[in-house]
């Protein structure tokens, strides 16, 4: 099977491209294992707790793919300097208690190693 990977850096609710991946990804899940690296501000999407008024809530989208199978990792740096904290594996499958199930964090070493096996890469930031 082919892959693709997405990186995204903006975080929810400051653009739309956390629903722009949300759609690229759904899409693609029919053809492609679809990775998706979270850096600098996205880091914030997965967040337990969002409530956003009048936004989609871009952290049950994102659960909502990492159920369908896509790998989901945010940078480990980003992530701490943000204040989410990577500990051992957790029981609902991520390794961040501040995150909804699914999504873990990760380093930039997994990203490298992401693209260079995917067959496809989208890059989303400003």
């Amino acid at each position: 099977m082919k892959t693709l990977t997405i990186v995204l850096t903006d975080g929810p609710y400051i653009s739309e491209y956390a629903e722009i991946v949300f759609k690229l990804a759904e899409e693609a899940l029919r053809q492609y294992q679809v990775n998706i690296f979270l850096y600098l501000d996205a880091v914030h999407i997965p967040k337990k707790g969002q409530i956003p008024s009048f936004f989609t809530n871009a952290g049950e989208l994102f659960r909502g793919l990492a159920e369908k199978g896509a790998v989901i990792r945010a940078c480990a740096r980003c992530a701490a300097a943000r204040g989410y904290i990577a500990e051992e594996s957790l029981e609902n499958g991520n390794n961040c208690r501040d995150y909804i199930p699914g999504i873990k964090i990760s380093s930039l070493y997994e990203l490298s190693e992401m693209l260079s096996k995917s067959d496809r890469v989208i890059s989303l930031s400003r």
